[in-house]
């Protein structure tokens, strides 16, 4: 049995999909992952197969995210996304026929997935670490997170998510006839069904226990619990971290993920201001965040990327954008989360954060000041019920395998590799 992944985003977008990658083949499928090149040695260092998608739309994502980059207007890299999207999707179909898959499973972002598997005549699987596609009336579609809008509105608002997919319904519609030999579809088709009227199963890769499963989600959408991925074997911490580490009480993580460079000298003054008021030691990630400071104090250490399975554990709180992935890790640890979000699903978390006791109130980017994020810091580190109810959260979560009922869904829709399978992988 052979399952394509194909997904594209930020790390925070692909690194589930690894994990998943790697629980099919420990279960005996032939697996491998199509995903922007700038993430293949990412892909490889865990031992998944790497199939080529071009690098020019995870570029031009990055640019729209943080500093141009040379790429002109944010208007200018807007437009030169739409042919990258397709040629994404002329990626898509060559990774499929190269490998010639029984099932596919993407992340939506991946335009071009769901017709190949039509043209295919194969099964495929929706999968993301967000209720993003799926109406409820439990709560209205995550970026409108925040707004009381109620059972019906709340239903009506994932309509929104069918005028955004419109707005690419011209570039899908050549790729379906130009590449694949399909006819056009409606701008407004509902792509959560397949062509023979039957329902796209849909994998949603985030805890029951930080978000309960609405009643109203139909039998065809599963909560998995998370995919996590620990940090390869091969993986070393540089010494200067490790002896931060051990030099004093555990520090505060701050970090901001993929979020744009923009105004990173001002936020990095804000963030160290905070850590001075708060009286706690600092780790700060630079990453895509573009945190910068020349000089930094003793008690804070500037890091580039350490995976958060081993980082996070050894930290008193985590401050971050609110991003799924950062999210989820956060969690895991146990550790209290103070979300600062920008833009999209990053208030959704840090409204559920919250919500659950386990971080206080997120900061919104555009309210962040030293005094505020040194305030929020402080309750986090020093309010043991809001520690404990971060730490039973996460004994809860670490429990959960949603690996494991992944590959069960996936199990019952195209059936169990061999053992024999299993063992040679």
């Amino acid at each position: 049995m052979r399952v394509l992944i194909t997904t594209f985003g930020t790390r925070g977008d692909i690194q589930p999909f690894i994990a998943l990658g790697k629980g099919l083949k420990a279960a005996g499928y032939e697996t491998a992952i199509c995903t922007s090149e700038g993430f293949k040695s990412f892909v490889e260092e865990h031992e998944v197969p790497y199939l080529f998608m071009d690098n020019e739309l995870l570029r031009l994502s990055q640019a729209a995210l943080g500093e141009n980059h040379g790429e002109g207007s944010t208007l200018s890299v807007i437009r030169k996304m739409v042919p990258a999207m397709r040629h994404s999707m002329d990626d898509e179909w060559k990774a499929a026929l190269a490998f010639q898959p029984d099932l596919i499973i993407y992340h939506p972002k991946c335009l071009g997935s769901y017709h190949v598997a039509e043209k295919l005549q194969i099964p495929a699987m929706m999968a993301l670490p967000l209720p993003f596609y799926t109406p409820t009336r439990a709560f209205p579609v995550p970026f409108f997170s925040g707004l009381h809008l109620g059972g019906a509105v709340n239903y009506l608002s994932y309509k929104f998510m069918a005028l955004s997919s419109a707005m690419y319904g011209g570039t899908v519609n050549d790729f379906r006839a130009k590449t694949l030999g399909l006819a056009p579809i409606s701008r407004f088709a509902d792509l959560l069904v397949r062509s023979d009227g039957s329902p796209v199963p849909v994998l949603y890769a985030y805890s029951a226990h930080i978000l309960p499963i609405p009643d109203d989600f139909p039998a065809h959408v599963y909560v998995t619990g998370y995919w996590f991925l620990d940090h390869s074997n091969g993986w070393q911490p540089k010494a200067e971290l490790v002896q931060f580490l051990q030099a004093g009480p555990p520090p505060v993580y701050i970090g901001f993920g993929s979020m744009g460079h923009r105004k990173g000298e001002q936020r990095t003054r804000i963030i160290l201001d905070a850590v001075e008021k708060s009286g706690m030691r600092g780790l700060l990630a630079s990453g895509w965040g573009g945190l910068k400071a020349s000089d930094l104090p003793d008690k804070v250490y500037m890091l580039e990327s350490v995976p958060h399975d081993w980082l996070f554990p050894q930290v008193a709180a985590v401050v971050h954008h609110g991003g799924a992935g950062t999210t989820a890790a956060g969690l895991r640890a146990g550790k209290p989360s103070i979300i600062c979000p920008f833009i999209a699903d990053q208030p959704f978390w840090g409204r559920l954060i919250d919500q659950r006791g386990v971080g206080p109130k997120p900061i919104p980017q555009s309210q962040l000041t030293g005094g505020r994020l040194a305030d929020a810091i402080t309750a986090a580190v020093n309010d043991e019920a809001m520690q404990h109810r971060a730490a039973e959260l996460g004994q809860t979560i670490r429990a959960e395998d949603g690996i494991a009922h992944a590959l069960e869904v996936i199990g019952a829709a195209i059936g169990k590799p061999e053992r024999q399978g299993a063992a040679e992988n």
